[in-house]
């Protein structure tokens, strides 16, 4: 079979499970990332510091692997970006890390926030005015503060992080039209979302800082996530699949039960994100519920969302109750435990994934994939095992 009649094979049968329908067999989209280095024969540093590595490595993977979709590059932080604006908040392979580590996410201390309690009302009258006159200068080493004297490291800061940013985000769109080509793979997803409430708990406030502000001010945290709501879903749209076939998918980190209380998730979290997703679902795009956590205390609430406008990815929920309660409406995704595939035998993993597969992929609406993001812990057999399995006992 030539690679764009296999690429037309794969994106049916990824469409078709998303549609909560039964294609052909089980489609298989793995959220691969450093592992696409470690089986490339990359460290995560190379992958970090060179993007078109990383952009090799995915291809490589997909091609040797079955897959049926992939992301062009799960390692998103390319360090010629960050340390173009010279940002604060990343460890990177190599520097602050070992080189065989994936990058992290540095979240400072209450009283280092990156935004003070008393500046909500700022945030809420002019977000994207508080984003660069007062955020930016706190999370990057370059850029001077407002009132400051301006540096020759400020000004450039900027010329090169815009640079940076256009030659990054300009090269997906090859890196999918290679994936295509060369791979007959399917980019998986189109456009980023994030929830208002995780943009205060990851960038702004921390986590320590939003729980206190959910005791102490919740009509400021409230206001500032409804502020927030038009310029997110203007983003998520803004790199929508035009058409229409992939998801925009959403980044879910700290808005569920125990990170906050059920109260707080169904008055601020849930009331300021089901809009955005009934606005993109009426747009006509779906959004990828990447659940990131474990989220069985929400799963009624997600079911009030309209039949087909989201996929649920399961990490840490019960796969059984996930697929009771959402799978009459929705597509699934994942299910299979990261630890499994790293430290589990080959029979574990094949076991495994029936068990999944009996249960939530009788009548369609399932793709194959891991818990979470697969970086380089996992094992080479172990993946190749999860693939050749599927594709065996997935068939319809």
């Amino acid at each position: 079979m030539d690679m764009e009649a296999l690429y037309q094979q794969r994106l049916k049968r990824y469409v078709t499970a998303m549609r909560n329908e039964k294609p052909d067999m089980i489609p298989i989209r793995p959220f691969a990332a450093e592992f696409t280095a470690k089986y490339a024969g990359y460290t995560c540093q190379q992958v970090t510091q060179d993007y078109n590595l990383a952009f090799d490595a995915a291809c490589k993977t997909a091609g040797d692997f079955d897959f049926d979709a992939v992301v062009g590059n799960m390692v998103y932080v390319w360090s010629g970006l960050t340390q173009a604006i010279g940002l604060k908040y990343y460890a990177i392979p190599g520097i602050e890390i070992g080189e065989n580590i994936g990058f992290q996410y540095l979240e400072p201390g209450e009283e280092e926030a990156f935004m003070k309690p008393d500046e909500y009302d700022q945030l809420i009258e002019d977000p994207t005015g508080f984003l660069f006159n007062v955020w930016l200068p706190r999370v990057s080493n370059d850029v001077c503060e407002i009132g400051s004297p301006s540096t020759y490291r400020n000004n450039l800061s900027f010329l090169k992080g815009g640079m940076a940013m256009m030659n990054y985000f300009s090269s997906f769109p090859g890196q999918g039209q290679r994936l295509r080509t060369e791979c007959g793979a399917v980019s998986a997803i189109s456009g980023i979302l994030k929830a208002p409430m995780d943009i205060l708990a990851d960038k702004l406030r921390g986590y320590l800082g939003l729980c206190n502000d959910l005791c102490e001010r919740p009509e400021k945290v409230l206001a500032a996530c409804e502020s927030l709501m038009p310029h997110l879903a203007h983003v998520a749209l803004s790199g929508a699949d035009p058409d229409k076939n992939v998801p925009i998918a959403i980044w879910m980190h700290r808005g569920c039960v125990p990170f906050i209380s059920h109260d707080n998730f169904d008055k601020i979290y849930w009331a300021t994100l089901k809009p955005i997703i009934e606005e993109i679902w009426s747009r006509g795009h779906q959004t990828l519920f990447y659940a990131e956590g474990k989220w069985d205390a929400h799963l009624e609430a997600f079911a009030t969302l309209p039949e087909k406008s989201i996929v649920f990815h399961i990490d840490q929920s019960d796969v059984f109750k996930v697929h009771e309660v959402l799978g009459e409406k929705f597509a699934i995704s994942g299910g299979i435990p990261n630890a499994l595939l790293s430290y589990g035998s080959q029979d574990e993993v094949r076991g495994y994934c029936k068990k999944v597969i009996d249960c939530v992929a009788q009548d369609g609406g399932y793709i194959m994939d891991a818990s979470a993001i697969i970086q380089n812990d996992a094992s080479i057999e172990n993946i190749k095992a999860m693939t050749d399995f599927v594709r065996e006992y997935g068939v319809y």
